[in-house]
């Protein structure tokens, strides 16, 4: 495929992809694009001080570059998203390949387990979690990931049984091709990238989540610089210093929206109907 032609017919997509590396090797390069400046470094002289020319983004109560803190919580909050993402894309594909391909017990023990699950309110059971494990991005993430894994499960649990009743998978079935020829050859290249455009448009809904535990102090912990956590230190401050909740809040706008609209992006990109 030639790279011209397709970004003229995917211009959409490839807005909003170019948008989102942007955003990752901000993340990455966070000494580079900040000169160097420390998120941790408190320097109390200098607390509170509107944005300008010295601290762009202002300082909170601590006199920590605000600036600096929302470039290194991108490195936090995308992290801790890719992992949750990755993590329920794992498990949920591979609990539903085994409960719609093996049936029985299987599917039985598999689909009760993720009603369970689906029984509680999400959030909820998220805090319940991580509030059991201690606060802490790594069980955050655990706890996300532990209330999300089903709906990828039913996914790819429903996708498993349409594929295995189409023929030319009988007709393996016939041919007496082993259950993990069919699922290697069949069953998961027709899953994945069905699973994989919901995992893409997960992202910020993920990275939502992750803020909201956070906020609520079930998340990062000080002085770790996180989006969500920021956002819980800004809040009493948000008359006398609004800058604050401001800027953390504004990046976690932007880098959710971009990694939704890249998620309907790469939906249509790869709708069969427009092939």
């Amino acid at each position: 495929m030639k790279f011209k032609p397709f970004v003229q017919k995917n211009r959409v997509f490839c807005l909003f992809a170019a948008l989102a590396l942007l955003l990752v090797l901000a993340a990455v390069f966070a000494p580079v694009v900040t000169g160097g400046v420390s998120p941790e470094d408190a320097v109390l002289k200098d607390a509170l001080q509107p944005p300008g020319a010295g601290h762009i983004f202002g300082t909170d109560k601590l006199g920590r570059d605000i600036f600096a803190r929302v470039i290194y919580g991108a490195r936090t909050s995308l992290a801790a998203a890719f992992s949750v993402v990755l993590i329920i894309f794992a498990l949920g594909t591979a609990l539903g390949v085994a409960a719609g391909s093996f049936g029985g017990w299987a599917d039985a023990v598999i689909m009760r387990i993720a009603d369970l699950m689906v029984s509680f309110p999400g959030m909820v059971f998220a805090m319940a979690v991580a509030g059991v494990m201690g606060a802490s991005v790594r069980n955050a993430v655990i706890a996300v990931s532990l209330v999300s894994w089903t709906k990828y499960a039913r996914l790819a649990r429903s996708l498993t049984l349409k594929i295995r009743s189409l023929d030319y998978v009988s007709a393996a079935v016939v041919t007496g091709s082993k259950t993990s020829c069919i699922l290697t050859r069949y069953i998961l290249p027709n899953v994945i990238p069905t699973l994989a455009v919901t995992a893409a448009a997960d992202i910020g809904g993920m990275m939502l989540e992750l803020a909201g535990l956070s906020f609520l102090g079930f998340g990062a912990k000080a002085p770790t610089p996180e989006w969500g956590l920021m956002l819980n230190e800004g809040r009493q401050f948000i008359q006398s210093a609004p800058w604050m909740m401001i800027y953390p809040g504004a990046a976690l706008f932007v880098v959710v929206a971009v990694f939704n609209l890249l998620g309907d992006a790469l939906r249509d990109l790869l709708d069969p109907r427009d092939v």
